[in-house]
Formats: structure tokens, sequence, C-alpha cells
């Protein structure tokens, strides 16, 4: 098997089951573990993956989010009831910001629910989703594309966005502390920041996993959204932080709860 085909079919087994031994991988290639350290080398390198001890993780930690195809998979059920909400709170002829999250990404295929729409993104799933649909604008925005976010990011993407106005952005963190949120990538970050900038209000999609956990780099205050969306039970402590801090959460599993009473 040649090495790049190898490091795939490993990033195939990571993706799958979040974590891998590297005695587990070198029999599964029947190679040696000088082998697999040499391919999960490459792999950190290129941000797809984290050594961790006696193997590898694509698990999302404080410095590193996990790759895209695998976040879309976490929690899937809860992100999409949290897009269900975010989509009711668009009205037509509005202009609006997704972000490269998955949980973003959940809502272009319910857009068609609220046409005609302006959506300008660099989500390359919500991307494929929009084009050519009827009643939608779409606005992609280019850059350099990112794999493992599934993506587009950079200069280009950035000075795009500048020139832009929209009247709500979405977007999604890997962490919220307190009342702040945090993500891992400054790149993706410097995105984000100018997607706040560039829309008159945002809002902040989360779900319940992301509370009361650390990212690398700061993202905003969160009290820059007009609320923040979650789809499941958080802890008292969190829930506490955000009530002193003045921040309004929006809870999918609240409504579900009263809806089922």
């Amino acid at each position: 098997m040649r090495p790049e085909d190898r490091r795939q079919k490993i990033m195939d087994i990571l993706l799958e089951a979040g974590s891998a031994s590297i005695e587990d991988l070198a029999n599964s290639f029947a190679v040696s573990k000088m082998t697999v350290h040499r391919d999960l080398d490459d792999l950190e390198q290129a941000g797809l993956l984290r050594k961790v001890h006696g193997g590898a993780s694509i698990e999302s930690s404080p410095q590193f989010e996990s790759d895209f195809r695998y976040r879309e998979r976490m929690a899937a059920a809860e992100k999409r009831a949290i897009a269900r909400h975010a989509v009711s709170l668009i009205e037509p002829g509005q202009i609006i910001i997704l972000d490269d999250s998955s949980t973003a990404g959940a809502m272009a295929s319910l857009l068609t629910e609220v046409r005609p729409l302006t959506v300008i993104t660099n989500n390359l799933s919500a991307i494929t989703a929009l084009s050519g649909v009827a009643g939608i604008q779409l606005i992609a925005l280019g850059g350099a594309y990112s794999k493992k976010f599934n993506g587009f990011f950079g200069i280009v993407t950035d000075e795009a966005l500048k020139s832009l106005r929209a009247d709500i952005a979405f977007l999604s963190s890997s962490a919220i502390e307190g009342t702040q949120a945090f993500h891992q990538d400054q790149e993706v970050i410097q995105i984000k920041r100018q997607m706040i900038r560039s829309a008159r209000r945002s809002y902040l999609l989360a779900d319940h996993d992301k509370f009361s956990r650390q990212a690398l780099h700061f993202l905003a205050d969160l009290d820059l959204f007009e609320a923040v969306l979650t789809g499941g039970k958080i802890t008292p402590e969190a829930s506490a932080a955000l009530a002193d801090g003045d921040v309004k959460l929006i809870s999918t599993h609240s409504e579900e709860s009263e809806n089922s009473a």
C-alpha cells in the first residue's frame, strides 16, 4: 500500500473511532510501529490529527480542533435542532452570513423555507447545498480552501467580507468558558470576527458540549451576540455564568421539553 493511501485509511479509522493506538494501526496495515509513527507525524504536521501517548486522536483539545467530517457526526440531532431554530429567526428578503461550522452548515437545506434570501458563506457544504437553488442569491466567499474545516479562509476571504454587509450572521465556536467564546485556530477566528463586524446582529450556535470548555484563542465576548443558541442542557455553573453576564441563552432542549409537557 502506498504511504498516501495508508494515511488516508488511518484518517478513515480516526473519523470513525475518534482515536486509535499505534499498535492497532500497525497491526491493521501490517507495518512497523515506526512506519505508523512517521505516518502520524506527517498527518499531525498537516493539522489533521494530534498524537497522544501510544496513539493518535482526532477529537478536539484546547489546541486542536477536529476534522469537519468528524464534527459533522457529533451531536448531529442537536445541531439539526439548533439549525432549525436559527432558521426561524430569519425573515424572507434578508441577507445572512453562515460560517464554516457544521451547525451553520445544517441550516443550508432549511433555508428554502424562508426564501428569498441572500446567503454569504465560506462553508463549502452550504455552498454546495445552495448552488442553483431558486430564490437564494448565493455569495460564496473565496480564499484558500481548508479540507479540515471544509471552508475558505485567508486574506481573500477577509477582504471579501469587509466589502459586504448583512442582516444576521450565524457562527459557532469550539469552546465557551464563562461569558467568552474561544477557538483553536487563529485564521478561523479572523474570519469569524469579520463576519460579526459585517452583520447588524449575530447569533452563536453551540451544542451543549461546547460549554465549560477551553480553546487556545479568544474569539469574542458573548454579549456581542443577540443570543447563544444551544440544543441540550448545560451545567448549572455554565447557566449561572451566562445569567450573571446578561447573556441570552436559547435552548431548543427547553422548548422541546415544554412542548412535550
